[in-house]
């Protein structure tokens, strides 16, 4: 299934309508200072880091981490290599540095290494690199305590060096996991156009142990690249989707468990669909199949504002999940045609909105775009088309011409996108546009 193109929406009960206009404020900030006894681990880039993404990624790194459940805390990795952790208060100057944590390997000794990082996962949970290609997943004993005792729980080297993004905390069929997002910029195998360079993204979910268990485990690791630094990438709370803003495009890497996935995947959509689905401005029409010598009294139908389910006989559903958009569930009808199908008409409660999909996540329905409806639309864009690839050279205001617009004359932030990755299929899903002042797709 291709990645339907979306457009983001106000959502209007997050707005203060008291609210007027920013206003200036002359206050003085507060501003504290401290002496350390080693000096933060600031790393600077090496000649072979000479590009842009390799700027963005690790030239403008900031090495001060605020934790967001403990508002008062900030943390840093100095050149001895230990975490600490400064209890900053607005009516005081800053507490002496306490550390936290110490890396069990020598970081002076590797010269091609990248920063220290850190991401506070949860209230208890905290996702280190050191920068030499080592992961690290500490349990904190005490969150709201500055003292609070970190643990070491598990670390493995992966391989090249990285910087980690972002983690989540989420629980699946009683198990909890922690999905962690790396970053490194990796230099391309063969000699392509462009920088040379290409920006990898690792996506890693890690099993905690359970109660009878003492070690954490791997389950997945799964590996995107693009072609520059994501301006903003978060995994989902749940774990099942990855969420990317970038100024051209990612797109997963196979290895051998993501095409044992695809393939499964290519197999389901080589069948049949099961069901077929048009719409118009005021609802959505699905039709099903169904098997022979079935009775209308065999099918169970439920509408509900958000929700769909459709059933046979006291067999489970075969199609239940949340509906893309709202509907109107008292207008809405199904109807038996000839005994061999089931027409489900759903009256859209968002008159003219259209809808993406029907259920939202699923896959084994098929569009049949309405032909009167694509003729009509192609109909209102005719004015933007030209039959001359220049139609008036010689006026005052010439066309456009984009070929004579040079790279660097592109505001990255103007042509950016955000992207929605699922974690099952490793396929798009939404695609936005984030273009400033333009509608978007």
């Amino acid at each position: 299934m291709e990645a339907a193109n979306c457009s983001l929406r106000v959502n209007r009960l997050l707005l203060d309508p008291k609210f007027e206009s920013y206003k200036l404020s002359l206050d003085p900030l507060p501003c504290y200072g401290v002496d350390l006894d080693a000096a933060v681990a600031e790393v600077k880039l090496r000649d072979d880091q000479y590009t842009l993404d390799h700027m963005q990624a690790y030239g403008m790194y900031n090495y001060l981490h605020s934790n967001p459940w403990c508002s008062d805390s900030v943390f840093y990795v100095d050149q001895l290599g230990r975490i600490m952790n400064l209890t900053v208060t607005l009516d005081s100057a800053l507490g002496k540095p306490i550390e936290v944590f110490r890396f069990p390997s020598d970081l002076s000794a590797y010269d091609r290494r990248l920063c220290s990082s850190m991401h506070f996962t949860s209230t208890n949970w905290v996702t280190l690199s050191d920068g030499t290609g080592t992961l690290y997943l500490v349990h904190i004993a005490k969150a709201d305590h500055p003292s609070g005792k970190w643990e070491l729980r598990f670390n493995q080297e992966l391989g090249d060096p990285f910087i980690v993004l972002h983690s989540v905390l989420f629980v699946q069929e009683g198990v909890q996991i922690i999905d962690v997002l790396l970053l490194n910029v990796e230099k391309d195998d063969l000699d392509v156009k462009g920088s040379g360079f290409h920006v990898s993204l690792e996506w890693i979910s890690i099993e905690l142990p359970r109660q009878d268990e003492c070690k954490c485990e791997i389950l997945k690791r799964r590996k995107l690249h693009g072609k520059s630094v994501p301006h903003y990438a978060a995994i989902e709370p749940d774990g099942n989707g990855l969420m990317i803003i970038s100024y051209k495009p990612f797109s997963f890497i196979a290895n051998e468990h993501n095409q044992a996935e695809e393939e499964s995947m290519e197999q389901d959509e080589k069948r049949d669909p099961l069901y077929v689905w048009q719409q118009t401005a005021d609802d959505v029409t699905l039709t099903f199949a169904l098997p022979d010598g079935t009775a209308k009294d065999d099918i169970k139908i439920h509408f509900a504002p958000t929700h769909l389910t459709v059933s046979l006989k006291e067999q489970k559903p075969f199609l239940k999940g949340p509906l893309y958009s709202v509907i109107d569930h008292e207008s809405s009808t199904w109807v038996l045609k000839d005994e061999r199908r089931v027409e489900v008409t759903l009256a859209k409660k968002d008159i003219d909105r259209m809808w993406t999909e029907v259920i939202i996540g699923d896959k084994q329905g098929e569009f049949i775009a309405d032909p009167a409806q694509c003729a009509a639309i192609a109909e209102q864009l005719m004015h933007l088309t030209s039959a001359d690839l220049n139609p008036d050279p010689d006026g005052d205001k010439p066309p456009c011409n984009s070929q004579e617009l040079e790279e660097c004359d592109v505001s990255l932030e103007d042509c950016a996108t955000l992207c929605r990755f699922d974690g099952g299929s490793l396929k798009a899903t939404h695609v936005v546009s984030c273009t400033q002042n333009r509608s978007c797709v």
